[in-house]
Formats: C-alpha cells, sequence, structure tokens
C-alpha cells in the first residue's frame, strides 16, 4: 500500500506538458484573425474567412474555437464591442455612426449586443466613461446627455 502511494504522489508531482491539438496552425490563426480586424464593418461570413484558410467551414470553425476559446462568431463579436468601446471613448460619432463602423446591422441589434455583453448600455457606458475622464479635448461637455440621463455608477 505505501508502494503505491508513494507512486501516486510521485507522479502527480511531475509537471504533465498539455499540448492542445486540433486548432489553427498560427499562420491560419494570424491570417483569419487580420481579415476579421480589417472587415469588422462589413458583414463577416465564417464561410469566407474558412475558404481563406482552405479548410471547411466546419473545420475551421471547430479549429477556430480550439485555438481561441471561442466560436468565430463569437470572437468577431467581441472585437466589434472592443471596437465600439474604444470609439464611443475617444469619439463624438453617434451611437448610430458607431453601431454601423463596428459592422452591427442597425443600433438596436448593437444596444442588444453591447449590453449582454457589458451589463451596461453604450450611451451609459459612455456617459460613465466620459464622467470617470475630467477633460477631453474632443468635447467641450463631459456628457452630451440630459441631466439625470447619467445616472449610472
Amino acid at each position: 500500500m505505501a508502494h503505491v502511494q508513494f507512486h501516486a504522489v510521485r507522479a502527480s508531482a511531475t509537471p504533465v506538458q498539455k499540448t492542445t491539438t486540433g486548432g489553427l496552425a498560427p499562420w491560419r490563426e494570424n491570417l483569419v484573425k487580420q481579415l476579421i480586424l480589417e472587415g469588422l464593418s462589413d458583414t463577416l461570413e465564417v464561410t469566407e474567412l474558412a475558404r481563406a484558410c482552405a479548410l471547411s467551414r466546419s473545420h475551421f470553425s471547430r479549429a477556430f474555437k480550439c485555438s481561441t476559446g471561442l466560436s468565430p462568431q463569437d470572437w468577431i463579436r467581441c472585437q466589434r464591442i472592443a471596437k465600439a468601446k474604444q470609439l464611443i471613448q475617444d469619439t463624438d460619432q453617434t451611437l448610430t455612426q458607431i453601431s454601423l463602423e463596428c459592422g452591427f446591422c442597425d443600433q438596436a441589434h448593437f444596444c442588444h449586443i453591447f449590453t449582454r455583453s457589458e451589463g451596461i448600455t453604450p450611451f451609459a457606458w459612455r456617459c460613465k466613461v466620459v464622467r470617470a475622464v475630467p477633460f477631453n479635448s474632443k468635447r467641450s461637455q463631459p456628457c452630451a446627455a440630459p441631466a439625470g440621463l447619467c445616472a449610472h455608477p
């Protein structure tokens, strides 16, 4: 019994190298991420991304998720939200302009996805971020919202 316990403890103390198989080759992952980032304002079809990698749609989707931890659609959505947050913070564009520039079909869809992702509406997020910045030379007012609408902490 002591012999078994000794070997069990010894085996568990040995570091195990985890190798991930089934993901995209690094060049394919870099290519598809570049295509996505360059085309965020466009309609991105997973079939087209798979074709660029010379893979079937299903194989590409599985490999992409294995490599990134997210499905292609989820990764695209995260990149669109990140770009929207950057535009909300750094520009005076309307939310409609931002939604279209980030590839959302309309502002309502953008607001729904943003709220689901961030737990706050894009408008409230803008008010929160702008209010946190003491002064932004691009803006003369801290928030263009009517009084009381930026009450979210």
